[in-house]
């Protein structure tokens, strides 16, 4: 493991009536130091506030918080983790959202924290994700910009927004992505016991239930798919695993994990593929065949159907730097 650089900065707003949850997020994932993992930098997190040194959240807890609008001088990252949306922000603070944009620094809103950013006129003309319950009020008071309803978070390049509470978690590990890849990013979502990535597309509010932690015969089978990811497994395979017929098994499956035994599968090999590709040297059809694909073609046609790029695309944006890999021999 190699020594590390000079960390991230990221500062953390913290306003009245704040939901702790969503600031308890940010400090989770990025203040811990994470000395297990192989990275050349990580974060450091320093939380303030705009108002006075008390911050009263919601439910009367009280936070001592030392440090003002500075923080924001030399952050690399800053975030919103939610915001009173009856509360017009200072034109102090939308001054300061501003000139930390101007200088490159990275933004980022959770929840309601997206009406600091509108008010501060950064997310004018961009598409914008908040909870559900604030959109069309948020798209009511500030026309420019675009609220996407039903998604999880939008990255917008330096602008990043979020739905409410765990797509937080979601928009935090997707982050960690972007600046470390995929590898890192499901380590650290390991620690955090959630699923390593959820696309930013995904609804909001998804009617069927994720895999339950009791239900012993779907997390064997899972666990055993995921032992050899090019063992070529059928419906018709997984539901003799588990000792079900194929309709009941086909049933149960979606009822459990919210999704067909096929779509679930293919997501996963997807997912699989993209550590390859950020972190191997092989040439695209022969990491289709070690995910499990028999056919590249359909393989690059299902990757760009969810993440609108190519392998070959997806391999040049977010090639790991410093790993073994050092050229592509195939689109």
């Amino acid at each position: 493991m190699s020594p590390r650089g000079p960390s991230h900065r990221v500062a953390v707003m913290a306003a009245p009536r704040m939901s702790l949850f969503e600031l308890a997020i940010v400090v989770e994932v990025f203040a811990l130091e994470r000395p297990e993992l192989d990275v050349d930098h990580w974060y450091t997190v320093q939380v303030f506030t705009p108002h006075d040194a008390d911050v009263t959240a919601l439910g009367g807890m009280r936070l001592e918080v030392e440090a003002g609008l500075e923080a924001m001088d030399s952050a690399d990252t800053v975030v919103v983790p939610s915001w009173p949306v009856d509360l017009e922000p200072s034109e102090e603070v939308r001054t300061a959202f501003r000139k930390a944009y101007d200088r490159g620094a990275r933004i980022v809103s959770i929840c309601s924290g997206a009406f600091v950013l509108a008010a501060a006129g950064l997310l004018d003309g961009r598409r914008t994700a908040t909870h559900w319950r604030y959109a069309d009020e948020l798209a009511r008071r500030y026309p420019r910009l675009r609220v996407d309803r039903d998604v999880l978070y939008v990255d917008e390049d330096r602008v990043l927004t979020s739905a409410g509470s765990a797509a937080g978690i979601d928009l935090s590990l997707h982050i960690i992505r972007k600046d470390h890849g995929a590898a890192i990013a499901n380590a650290v979502a390991r620690r955090l016991v959630v699923p390593p990535m959820r696309e930013g597309g995904q609804a909001q509010y998804v009617e069927a239930p994720v895999a339950r932690a009791d239900d012993d015969r779907i997390q064997r089978l899972i666990e055993w798919v995921a032992e050899d990811p090019q063992r070529p497994v059928s419906v018709a395979v997984a539901a003799q695993r588990v000792s079900m017929s194929e309709r009941t098994f086909s049933r149960h499956f979606k009822k459990v994990t919210g999704s067909s035994f096929y779509d679930w599968l293919t997501d996963r090999r997807l997912h699989r593929s993209t550590e390859l590709l950020e972190t191997s040297n092989e040439t695209i059809d022969a990491i289709a065949q070690r995910v499990g694909f028999t056919d590249p073609t359909a393989y690059r046609r299902q990757f760009k159907a969810k993440f609108l790029t190519t392998p070959s695309g997806y391999r040049s944006a977010f090639r790991r730097v410093g790993s073994a890999a050092t050229s592509v021999r195939s689109a």
